[in-house]
């Protein structure tokens, strides 16, 4: 299985939002932005402090894919 952010790059456009905005927002670094743009596991802590910043939950910031190979 694989985690998808694609909820949330689509919620930050519906916020009128850069990552650079969320960055700010949720007092994330560079490298966690870049995380979450290769799709990689970022901690639960991180989630919520970005769903903080959102106002949301983490639901709709993540999504896990099925059908793809455990490597």
């Amino acid at each position: 299985m694989q985690i998808s952010y694609n909820k949330l790059w689509k919620l930050l456009i519906d916020k009128n939002m850069k990552k650079k905005d969320l960055r700010i927002a949720a007092n994330l670094s560079p490298s966690l932005i870049t995380k979450l743009g290769n799709n990689e596991s970022v901690t639960v802590e991180t989630l919520l402090r970005i769903c903080e910043a959102l106002n949301c939950n983490i639901g709709d910031v993540v999504d896990v894919v099925s059908g793809v190979e455990d490597k």
